[in-house]
């Protein structure tokens, strides 16, 4: 696992199996499920642990997942995960916090975190994410963050048995550089 990352409120740190309580706490309530590619609703008991479990698995493939806890408490709000392309030296950021920490800019600072590792330490030439088109906040996550707005992928996903569109933002190397 990468070290931790601390930044001005927030330390991102590996998971444990200890999260899996609050994870699953986190995750089950119905915003966070809605906005998420990956997380089912209702979540299953035991969708957290075997989701920490296999974050060893996922990093052998160069996908780094953080808790994002609150250095003041450690109390865990989400999570970050940078799933990057080697060959390419490419890198696809995707997060979720917590509903009751939404509007407190803690996934836009988490998110900066990750872009400055993923260039400083990764080598990374180019961070993307994509969003549902109907969480318009997400995107304003990734302009806060430096990201620039590249174009809406029509139907890109589904979800819940409907397609969705999903908007792409991304950061250059070159770009970061002058952001900081």
């Amino acid at each position: 696992m990468a070290s931790d990352i601390t930044t001005k409120r927030l330390t991102l740190r590996g998971f444990t199996l200890d999260d899996a309580d609050d994870v699953t706490r986190l995750v089950s309530d119905y915003e966070v499920a809605k906005t998420t590619l990956a997380v089912p609703h209702p979540y299953p008991a035991d969708g957290a642990a075997g989701w920490i479990a296999g974050h060893p698995a996922e990093e052998e493939r160069n996908h780094t997942t953080f808790a994002i806890t609150l250095t003041a408490t450690g109390e865990l709000i989400g999570a970050i995960t940078l799933i990057e392309k080697r060959i390419h030296l490419r890198a696809e950021i995707g997060y979720w916090i917590g509903y009751q920490h939404w509007g407190n800019g803690y996934a836009t600072e988490a998110t900066k975190a990750i872009i400055d590792w993923g260039f400083s330490e990764r080598g990374l030439n180019r961070i993307f994410a994509h969003h549902f088109a109907e969480n318009p906040a997400s995107g304003r996550v990734m302009q806060k963050s430096g990201m620039q707005y590249e174009g809406t992928i029509r139907d890109c996903v589904q979800k819940d048995g409907r397609f969705i569109d999903t908007p792409m933002y991304s950061i250059l190397r070159r770009e970061w550089k002058t952001f900081q």
